[in-house]
Order: structure tokens, then sequence, then C-alpha cells
């Protein structure tokens, strides 16, 4: 079946995020906006209500996104005990770059001062980057090209974030403007690392699947570095059409039983998208951690963190199966499984 990853030697050795400093929450937002929502007759509490974030997280100004990426992969790599000569490519997986060139990738690199011999790039696929970037590390592994691999995001969502408040506080400001930039204001930053290792020490990494619908689909949510225009309605209808076609092919190819995981790791967007997820595919909402009331939407950082979390607090211990689970847009969806 096409799309589809499965690794028999492949675990993962390291895994660490780091929480940005600063919280916003949906009422300083609301506050800024004052005039715009009393001038579009918008009722304040609408940006939690709707999304179901409290809260969300951002760096101090003008931190860069290869500074956080290289914390997370420093925490990463000490919980390995792999040697940092060792590693054999670093993958970053941000949205949030550096600059257009060189690559995030290459500064991580330089930060982290990982041997000259190492790979580094960057590999960008919305919120999906990081599942992306776990398949070919593991991929890599597999061919036996590398024995150690490094995967990193850093996302910072202050820029994008103060930018659509300036332009939703213009006199020009629309309801029209305000719903489609509406996502924007739910995005927040973080960073999370993730070692992968060839050998059978660790916690198995066992692949999955992806599947795509793009034709027709790649408008439905734009970012650009100060904004994000999102057709919300459009975006979830698409997406939970895609996720339930690939869990299906998922489930018949890998003879999955969905009642024998413990945890579901999601992108977490919304609470409506988490809900909606979890009635498509028809799964026990109880069992996927909830991240994003306090964190917001953090992007391809998402996934592996709210695994990274799990385990943190003992949500994941030894011997949980594990389901990373995201759409991004695009569109795209992809799954895949852990034993922990």
């Amino acid at each position: 079946m096409r799309a589809a990853q499965r690794y028999d030697d492949v675990v993962i050795t390291g895994l660490a995020h780091v929480d940005a400093p600063h919280v916003v929450t949906s009422t300083d937002l609301e506050d800024r906006l004052a005039g715009t929502l009393a001038k579009l007759r918008i009722t304040p509490g609408l940006l939690e209500k709707l999304s179901g974030i409290a809260e969300r997280r951002v760096w101090d100004d003008g931190t860069m996104p290869s500074e956080v990426a290289a914390r997370a992969g420093e925490k990463a790599l000490a919980d390995s005990g792999v040697r940092r000569d060792d590693i054999g490519v670093l993958i970053n997986t941000s949205v949030s770059r550096d600059h257009l060139e060189p690559s995030t990738a290459s500064i991580v690199h330089g930060r982290m001062e990982l041997s000259p011999e190492a790979g580094n790039f960057d590999l960008g696929n919305a919120c999906l980057g990081f599942l992306n970037g776990m398949n070919v590390v593991s991929t890599m592994i597999e061919a036996g090209e590398i024995d150690h691999g490094l995967v990193v995001a850093g996302e910072t969502s202050r820029f994008a974030m103060e930018s659509t408040i300036a332009r939703l506080a213009g006199d020009d400001a629309t309801r029209k403007m305000f719903h489609q930039q509406f996502a924007t204001l739910t995005v927040g930053s973080g960073a999370v690392a993730m070692v992968l290792s060839r050998g059978t020490q660790g916690h198995r990494y066992l692949g999955g699947l992806g599947r795509a619908s793009t034709m027709g689909n790649s408008e439905l949510c734009v970012g650009q570095a100060d904004e994000m225009r999102t057709d919300s309605s459009g975006l979830l209808s698409a997406g939970m059409e895609l996720a339930g076609r690939a869990w299906k092919d998922a489930v018949s190819a890998f003879d999955w039983d969905t009642d024998s995981y413990d945890v579901y790791c999601l992108h977490q967007v919304s609470k409506v998208h988490t809900r909606a997820v979890a009635d498509q595919l028809g799964l026990d909402i109880a069992r996927f951690p909830s991240q994003f009331p306090r964190f917001g939407n953090i992007g391809p950082a998402g996934v592996p963190t709210v695994l990274s979390k799990a385990v943190e607090d003992g949500t994941v211990t030894d011997g949980s199966r594990v389901m990373l689970m995201g759409v991004g847009s695009g569109i795209n969806a992809a799954a895949a499984e852990v034993v922990w």
C-alpha cells in the first residue's frame, strides 16, 4: 500500500519539549481587540468559547526558532544517552524559520555543535512535518545510512499574533476578516526534539501511514509569517473526510485493534477539532491527552509535545501503546504507532 512506512529496527531513545515562558490568555487578546469586537458586534469570550483555548505561550521578543529548537535538541540528546558525534542527521521540521536561507537546520546544527559529517536540512509539511521527519530518519536508519538521527521543531507565534492583532484593530476590519484570521489567534509557541536510533533498547517506533487530499484543498489554510487565513469549516470538513479514509486504510493495512491503544497523541487545534476526530474515527476521547486549552495550536511541534508531556506526567508509561495522529494544511493526514 502506498504512503505506508513500517520499521522493525527503530526506537525512540530521547524525547524532550520546552515550553515558551510567557502566557497570553484569550481574554488578553480580546481586551486588545475590544474596539473591534464592539464595532463588529462580536460577543467577548467567543475566542475561548469556540476554540476551547484559554491560553497560549510566546517566547521572549526576538527569540529565533533555531534557538529554542537547539534547546530542545540538547535536552533530547541528554535524555537519549547518544553521543553528540554519533548523530548522523538533523532534520528541522518547524513552520517557523529563522530565514528563507540558510536552512534553520543548519543553524541548529551549528548551535548544537554536531559533527560535520551529520547531514542537516529543513523538512516542511505544515503540522505534519515532525511526523514526516521521524519517518525520514527511520528510513535512513533501516537503510543502514545512519545509526541515530535528531528531529527538532521550534515554533514561535509572537510575530503572527501581534501582526494579526494590529490588522484586526484597524478601521477596515470586517467580520469576514475576523473569521478568516481567527485561527491565528489560537496559535502558540513551543519547541520539541526526538532522537531516533537503531536497535531494540528504547521505545519502538513502528511507523504508519499517510494520505493526501490536495485537489481543491490547498487554499483552505494559507499561512504567511505575519498572518494565517483559514476557512475553518471547510478545513474541518475536508480534514475529517481525509482522516476517516486514512484511518480506515491504516486499520486495514496494519490490522490495528483500536481498542488496544492506551493513548492517542493528536495534533491539537481546538476542542471542536479534537471532538470531531474522536467521533469520526470512533475513538474514546478520554484517551486523548488534552494540551490545547493551555498551549494552543503549536503546529508540527504539537504531536511530539503531547507525547512528551504524556510521558512526563505518567499518562504514557513503559509498555503503553500510543498512536500519533494529525491532519495538516494542504491537506494531508498521518497516523503512526509507538510502543513505549
